[in-house]
């Protein structure tokens, strides 16, 4: 069983200590994403694991199937991970905070 969250299950702000990481790729992180949030694409996750805080991590991509493989991954390395639910689409939908690295308005792609 992943655990999962709901945005609606996000404390919003977001409480102290929780790190974000998003496992999307690069053009859609540019595109729009969670203030603070950590980017490392699924792929990339083996390689960059040790980059990673240990506390407790709600892990992102844009509808939550990416992300729940992250999480499976990251709990059998024994991180305390939870995944988004309806990912970043949900997250905007729900109006949350989102910024972009493109100079325009934030956006999921």
């Amino acid at each position: 069983m992943i655990p999962t969250v709901t945005v609606d299950g996000v404390p919003d702000p977001l409480p102290e200590g929780l790190v974000v990481l998003d496992v999307r790729e690069p053009v859609e992180w540019q595109h729009g994403h969670i203030e603070g949030a950590v980017h490392v694409p699924l792929a990339l996750l083996p390689q960059r694991l040790a980059e990673l805080p240990t506390a407790q991590t709600l892990v992102v991509c844009k509808v939550g199937a990416r992300s729940a493989h992250a999480v499976t991954w990251l709990q059998q390395q024994g991180h305390d991970a939870v995944n988004l639910a309806g990912g970043m689409l949900d997250w905007a939908a729900a109006g949350r905070p989102m910024v972009s690295e493109t100079g325009r308005p934030p956006q999921v792609v």
